[in-house]
């Protein structure tokens, strides 16, 4: 019995992008951590869609009008929040590329001929086109491998789309998977139309064992990746310890602070401390779902390989040693968590006492940040509705939240406030 294969893998960044068109388009002069790969096969190998360039001058070229979109807007920007494209790109939580893999366990393609894998590729294109929606302008690249083992596919789509932004209430270019694979349930639906497809068109694959096949990258990648996310955690943690540190410290000495109903004064020292916080929280911020990614992509991984019935004793050790790295991993990012849930709490409290008795341009900037925090994910609509209610933004951040309009109350002078209201001590 044999088994149609189709996985989807997220391509995060762009120098994850120039790796995998790296090993797409055979660019390395060896392979020694991949012996199934023949060079002297690699003529047989057939683009299905082609790319004349190296994968990100084509990714470029593809988003060339949402660079430009993100270049003019970056022009009114202000100072801190400007980010390069590339910037922009590899610290977003969504991908900058999508890799769709089509294979079948090996047996099926015994004995076909050059025409009757040609006939399965196009299949497999045809579900891209039809079933996925992508658009052959929104395939970077695609080849048929036929110089390893097994032949199979590596599709490159990049979802680019157009999306309503709710703070200029206008659409503008964005890159998001969720449009055309929207979650695992998803994903798993769009297997089974797969293996529809594929007997639709004669080939007699049954669908692959649900949930075995979702994620899977060689072991040694997984450790080269882990590795990198522990050094990363290290890092951030040392970052934002400093930041705390320093921050606790300049509140020590900040004594002589004037607060008045319309302004509060406190040293720049010591409120660029407070900002510096704040960058290192939205650094772990960014980096959190990267890391859950990896713990997901491990533990499917580790469970698969377990499953094998000749499995290689040396790839059971090194499964194991990941498995324990993860593991541990995951124990360093639950402490991630719990601090970063501790530097939001003293983010929401400093945010409400700027609305509360800062001046109109002080407001201002304090709206336009927790709008951010709203967009990205890291505040909700409750939390808008802590740090803002009884304010002069409470109506234009209850509406950007959308808020239900019986929890709004009439707007409150900072002399009038709850004594229960988010303070913080200056």
């Amino acid at each position: 019995m044999n088994y149609g294969i189709f996985r989807s893998q997220p391509i995060m960044t762009i120098n994850d992008l120039a790796q995998i068109g790296s090993h797409n388009k055979r660019e390395k002069k060896a392979y020694k951590s991949n012996p199934n790969i023949k060079l002297e096969l690699t003529k047989n190998n057939i683009e299905l869609v082609p790319l004349a360039e190296k994968y990100v001058k084509g990714f470029k070229l593809l988003v060339k009008d949402y660079e430009k979109e993100h270049n003019e807007r970056m022009k009114t920007e202000r100072t801190e929040r400007k980010k390069t494209f590339n910037e922009m790109l590899n610290k977003s939580k969504s991908v900058v590329a999508d890799e769709l893999m089509f294979t079948a366990t090996h047996n099926f393609f015994d004995n076909m001929s050059k025409e009757e894998i040609m006939s399965w590729a196009d299949t497999c294109m045809d579900f891209v086109y039809n079933d996925l929606g992508y658009k052959k302008e929104r395939i970077l690249h695609a080849t048929l491998h036929m110089d390893e083992k097994t032949p199979h596919i590596h599709c490159v789509v990049v979802p680019l789309v157009k999306k309503l932004d709710k703070r200029t209430n206008t659409e503008r270019l964005t890159i998001s998977k969720k449009q055309y694979i929207k979650d695992n349930i998803h994903l798993s639906e769009l297997q089974d139309i797969y293996n529809i497809r594929l007997r639709e068109n004669g080939f007699e694959l049954e669908r692959g064992i649900k949930g075995s096949d979702r994620k899977h990258q060689k072991v040694k990648e997984f450790k080269k990746t882990t590795r990198y996310y522990e050094d990363k955690v290290t890092t951030i943690n040392k970052n934002l310890d400093n930041a705390m540190n320093e921050f606790e410290e300049k509140m020590k000495t900040t004594k002589n602070t004037l607060i008045d109903k319309e302004y509060v004064k406190v040293r720049k020292d010591t409120f660029d401390s407070m900002q510096n916080v704040i960058r290192e929280t939205k650094q772990v911020m960014e980096f959190q779902p990267k890391i859950e990614q990896l713990f997901k992509e491990v533990d499917t991984f580790s469970k698969s390989h377990q499953t094998l019935e000749k499995e290689n004793l040396n790839l059971q050790k090194e499964v194991k040693a990941l498995t324990t790295r993860n593991q541990n991993l995951t124990k360093e990012n639950n402490n991630l968590k719990d601090y970063l849930k501790a530097v939001l709490k003293a983010i929401k409290h400093f945010f409400r006492e700027l609305l509360q008795i800062g001046n109109e341009k002080t407001k201002d900037r304090a709206a336009s940040e927790i709008k951010d925090y709203y967009d990205n994910e890291d505040f909700d609509s409750n939390d808008v509705y802590d740090i803002s209610k009884g304010t002069t933004k409470q109506d234009e951040l209850f509406d950007y939240a959308e808020v239900p309009s019986y929890l709004k109350t009439s707007k409150r002078s900072y002399d009038d406030k709850d004594k229960d209201d988010y303070e913080i001590s200056l």
